[in-house]
């Protein structure tokens, strides 16, 4: 089995935005009870995310030593020491990389012609290290973002027009309705290689677990660093999973 085994968060361990269920809840705290057994989340979320999303949901006496947080697809890396979370690093963009992202964005979003009648709060977020354009707003309901872009179609346009504009930047996509930039290289990939680096382990003896795995999803990089990859529908699936390696564990 592997020693470390990686989940992406939306879509994956929990629904977009939304809190890790019950269940979810009980199978991270048995996986994180296996010994020799280290998790990582990587996530196109900022990290207020993963404390709402995860850590606040996790229960109590879970052992977060063997826990390591890469928010925003591994553009930051956070390990928790006994007394709280500390950052190991955080690769943020300037003012003015962040100034052409902007710009690129209002252009190919209005040019594609799917920009949203109605949203809710504000479709950029500067996350420091990325910056995320999420078509329906950052508050939108899951019910309405699950069918703006059910195939992904309107994502992989606008997605094509900024590779053009923006060359030097990573773009992918993530969650239901969001695109991912940050710098380039700066990815999940990098953030798989950060975990070799700083924990010591391996990448043949990673498992990584995502619902974006698909060509240009922010999942893809991870294929390019020879991690095993397990391609998933939605939580029920990654929950599958979780209980396979425990079973297989114990």
């Amino acid at each position: 089995m592997k020693t470390l085994i990686v989940f992406d968060l939306d879509g994956t361990l929990a629904e977009s935005k939304a809190a890790i269920d019950d269940e979810m809840r009980g199978l991270l705290a048995g996986l994180l009870g296996v010994p020799h057994v280290q998790v990582s989340v990587i996530s196109g979320g900022d990290w207020p995310q993963f404390e709402t999303q995860l850590l606040a949901n996790l229960p109590q006496g879970a052992d977060l030593t063997k826990l390591s947080l890469l928010p925003t697809c591994g553009t930051r890396f956070y390990r928790y020491d006994g007394g709280g979370w500390n950052k190991l690093y955080s690769e943020d963009l300037n003012p003015e990389q962040k100034a052409r992202i902007v710009a690129a964005l209002d252009k190919e979003v209005a040019a594609s012609g799917f920009a949203a009648t109605k949203t809710w709060g504000p479709t950029i977020e500067d996350r420091e290290s990325q910056i995320t354009y999420s078509a329906l707003g950052q508050q939108a309901p899951l019910d309405a973002k699950k069918t703006w872009d059910p195939d992904f179609s309107k994502r992989m346009k606008i997605k094509a027009a900024l590779d053009r504009d923006l060359p030097d930047f990573s773009v992918r996509l993530g969650g239901t309705t969001s695109i991912d930039i940050t710098l380039p290289g700066i990815d999940k990939a990098y953030g798989i290689r950060k975990l070799r680096d700083i924990l010591g382990i391996p990448i043949d003896d990673m498992l990584y677990v995502g619902d974006a795995l698909f060509p240009g999803g922010n999942d893809a990089p991870v294929r390019e660093t020879g991690a095993v990859c397990i391609q998933v529908r939605d939580p029920n699936e990654s929950k599958r999973v979780i209980e396979t390696v425990i079973a297989c564990e114990s």
